[in-house]
């Protein structure tokens, strides 16, 4: 038997699981710990009703499961820039953005639980969590408990109210769904698993003092960039370096600081200058791709709101 504080203390303690869980569910830290939110208090608002102990986890995951449910019945996909349009023909500095709701973001990467990065690094990267939002939600839920938790069909059962039979049956169709998708963002699976320090020290150098050769060096030749809320994305590093050169009075005399995003990718916290000398204010997180030693995609997501979320200070000055 368990009273409410021993159920909202053990689903305390399971956060940063649940949170994962739910990142993965809507493309959205800040959706996500808005579901954990959601979940402890419906577990508050159950008032003890949990007997069985050996239940517990199941039926919390049940909570956050219908919580991410009803957050997603009249959501619409989000989705990276690479896999909603093709990349711009003409690079100049962008302009059409959607609005926040549409696009994946990233996930702060703030614990250090061996065994959550061992379940995290591959099925939390971004382009994994595009590919489980062209699921129904429901399959998608199935799909993360039995083949990212690994969970047997019966406990996924009991979490999602269904029947064996009816789990296996959507676990089928998600897995043929996966298999059948067919988008752009793919090309960024297997990463490399290292990080590369001097390359990830060149690139802040290289950005700082804004030389735009020493950046487009770094990066392979069909490389690419995009920039949530912007629509536009450029492919190639032609088109990458009129890219620099059109965002040069947003970007040069920037400073970065060292983040980690997605399964322990490299990524950084962008601080743009401000009129007043020795002051940066935060601008976006930069999320790199990198294979076989070279940059693949660097993923700009501007949004001043995910520097909290990363635990970053929203402004800079000469003492940092």
């Amino acid at each position: 038997m368990h009273t409410i504080d021993e159920e909202l203390k053990i689903a305390e303690e399971m956060r940063s699981e649940l949170s994962g869980y739910c990142y993965r569910m809507t493309g959205s830290f800040a959706e996500a710990e808005d579901a954990v939110q959601d979940t402890l208090l419906r577990i508050w608002q159950s008032q003890g009703k949990l007997r069985n102990q050996a239940a517990l986890r199941t039926w919390i995951y049940r909570i956050a499961t219908n919580v991410c449910l009803d957050k997603l019945r009249n959501a619409k996909r989000r989705a990276l820039p690479i896999d909603v349009s093709d990349p711009a023909n003409f690079v100049t500095e962008p302009q059409e953005t959607v609005a926040h709701p549409a696009w994946i973001w990233p996930y702060p990467d703030l614990s250090h639980d061996p065994a959550e990065q061992a379940i995290s690094r591959d099925t939390i990267r971004l382009s994994f969590i595009a590919l489980l939002q062209t699921l129904p939600p429901k399959q998608r839920a199935v799909l993360i408990l039995n083949d990212v938790f690994r969970w047997p069909a019966k406990q996924t059962a009991e979490t999602m109210d269904m029947t064996v039979t009816a789990v296996n049956s959507a676990l089928q169709r998600a897995r043929a769904t996966l298999k059948q998708a067919r988008l752009q963002s793919e090309t960024l699976r297997n990463t490399d698993d290292k990080t590369d320090e001097r390359l990830l020290a060149t690139y802040v150098e290289a950005f700082e003092q804004y030389d735009v050769d020493k950046l487009l060096s770094l990066f392979q030749e069909g490389a690419s960039l995009s920039m949530p809320p912007y629509v536009m994305w450029v492919s190639g590093t032609t088109d990458i370096l009129s890219f620099y050169e059109a965002t040069r009075s947003h970007c040069e005399g920037s400073r970065l600081l060292p983040v980690r995003a997605n399964g322990n990718c490299p990524a950084f916290a962008h601080y743009m200058p401000t009129e007043r000398e020795g002051m940066w204010v935060a601008w976006g997180v930069h999320v790199l791709e990198i294979k076989e030693g070279q940059i693949i995609h660097i993923h700009h997501f501007i949004d001043s709101d995910l520097f909290a979320q990363f635990g970053m200070p929203e402004t800079l000055d000469n003492d940092r």
